[in-house]
């Protein structure tokens, strides 16, 4: 028996909102969408590796989700991180910088913590 991932899943409360982040910050495409009355599922790749990042939209939901200490992340290494380092400084993402460690994170609309690392 063996498992191997297939997606994490974030919950966002704007999908066209964090659909436009993820694209820009993260250049993630939409590769399969799963549409229900009370939410929509939206599968997003990097196109070179399997992994998917599923964002979910619960259609009604009007208040912001809990994160609680966001002690948990996704990360994503680049492999141009001055060049990723700057464009999300000029999208005023970057929430929290560890320049001892060679790396920082980002905050997507909703709050969650993604981290970047340079391709070592």
């Amino acid at each position: 028996m063996s498992f191997v991932f297939a997606h994490n899943n974030l919950n966002v409360l704007d999908l066209d909102k964090s659909l436009d982040f993820y694209k820009q910050a993260l250049q993630l495409e939409e590769t399969r969408r799963i549409d229900n009355p009370d939410f929509t599922l939206v599968f997003l790749g990097d196109g070179r590796t399997p992994h998917k990042l599923e964002l979910t939209w619960l259609k009604n939901r009007k208040e912001p989700y809990h994160l609680g200490d966001n002690e948990f992340h996704l990360a994503f290494t680049a492999d141009n991180f001055d060049q990723a380092y700057e464009l999300h400084k000029s999208m005023g993402c970057i929430c929290y910088e560890n320049k001892h460690m060679g790396i920082y994170f980002i905050a997507d609309p909703d709050g969650y913590w993604l981290e970047i690392l340079p391709q070592r």
